[in-house]
């Protein structure tokens, strides 16, 4: 009788239909400051997706601001997919404080500020840009390696201002690495070691060098008509990108560590350090020689590896060893079996024991870092309110 009486009153009272187009969508405002190699691919994906991101999330993506180291292009309604051309025609010249201004002017909701610059001088205006009421997310490694008083006034600035910062690709590009290392540590997880092939460049250069019989500079030309190295190869083979990466997770584990206390094996020659690209060009033969000597002492069953390595008492903020090196491994070994330009991460922990926790996959380029850099802010917009 009262299951007849409910279908009956469900009939009479039916529940009003909801429109789902009046339901609110959280409105995100994304200002991306550096526009080249990653910056642009980033722009390119978020405008191809903002019609599913709407659909699927209901969050409103819209990119107010684009700016490179001279001009930006404003508008408040989010910039078009003939963004570079507009930007060309209608770019102005600005200051950070000039978009913070706009989007206070326009009463911007749920800012975000993209750094894709490589610019040192970009990161100083981290602290006011949170003050501004925007969140981070940045693919410059800067910000997580100047000192580590700036390192700290910047995380008391955003937990005062109740903003975040994201950078996963500043380590492995779109792997989920840092994320990883942060709930293993917050979680109380004892992180004993965290070694790995850091670079996407160096991982391609080894790979390939190791199992052929080509010349190391053959190799290396290899890598830079395949896009892999910067342009001026000696910024990956100078080891300090790699060190870099070493030091953010250091940080991620609360060690106080400066770029200094890093051993970092410089795998160019002192007398072609200082030269000029073209000059080191011309001269990358005289690589060859060291570098068959090197490959010509491995063991039969080994390969070289450039290899960044964090370990020592890591219980302790003064505790850690970190060392990049160019080291032979076992060809059956995780680290030896590597390909292509794919980075790999080894996390030790004390209840994993000698089992390492291995997070492996592309390393390099400039449509899988842009993408990483995509996930950041979609993760920050779930955030947001």
């Amino acid at each position: 009788m009262s299951t007849i009486t409910l279908e009956k009153n469900i009939q009479e009272q039916p529940f009003p239909l909801i429109d789902l187009d009046t339901i609110k969508k959280k409105k995100v405002n994304v200002a991306v400051f550096g526009h080249g190699t990653v910056g642009g691919r980033l722009i390119d994906q978020i405008i191809t997706s903002q019609k599913e991101i709407s659909r699927r999330r209901d969050l409103d993506l819209t990119i107010f601001a684009v700016a490179n180291s001279k001009t930006v292009l404003l508008d408040k309604k989010g910039v078009k997919e003939n963004w570079l051309e507009e930007k060309n025609e209608k770019g102005k010249a600005y200051t950070v404080e000039s978009v913070i201004k706009f989007s206070e002017e326009h009463n911007l909701e749920n800012l975000i500020a993209i750094d894709n610059t490589a610019d040192p001088d970009f990161v100083l205006h981290y602290k006011k840009l949170v003050e501004g009421g925007f969140s981070l997310v940045s693919s410059n490694k800067i910000g997580n390696t100047i000192g580590l008083d700036f390192y700290r006034n910047l995380r008391k600035t955003l937990s005062e201002k109740k903003k975040e910062y994201l950078y996963e690709t500043n380590v492995g590009a779109g792997l989920p690495l840092i994320d990883t290392i942060k709930l293993l540590h917050l979680s109380g997880e004892n992180i004993t070691r965290i070694k790995g092939v850091f670079s996407g460049s160096l991982s391609y250069i080894f790979n390939t060098f190791s199992e052929s019989e080509k010349t190391f500079s053959e190799v290396l030309n290899q890598a830079i008509e395949n896009g892999f190295t910067e342009p001026d190869p000696r910024e990956d083979l100078c080891g300090n990108d790699v060190a870099r990466k070493l030091l953010i997770l250091a940080r991620e584990l609360d060690l106080h560590n400066e770029l200094d206390d890093i051993s970092i094996q410089n795998l160019i020659p002192k007398h072609l350090r200082s030269v000029s690209k073209s000059a080191f060009f011309k001269q990358m033969h005289e690589l060859d020689v060291p570098f068959h000597i090197k490959r010509k002492n491995l063991a039969k069953d080994e390969v070289l590896r450039y290899i960044g390595d964090l370990h020592g008492d890591l219980s302790k903020e003064d505790g850690a060893v970190l060392n990049v090196n160019l080291v032979p491994v076992p060809k059956n070994s995780a680290l030896g079996q590597l390909k292509g330009s794919d980075s790999i991460f080894e996390i030790y922990t004390e209840s994993y024991g000698k089992n390492p926790i291995v997070i492996q996959g592309a390393g390099a380029g400039a449509a899988v870092t842009a993408r990483g850099v995509f996930g950041d802010i979609l993760r920050l917009s779930d955030k947001l309110d």
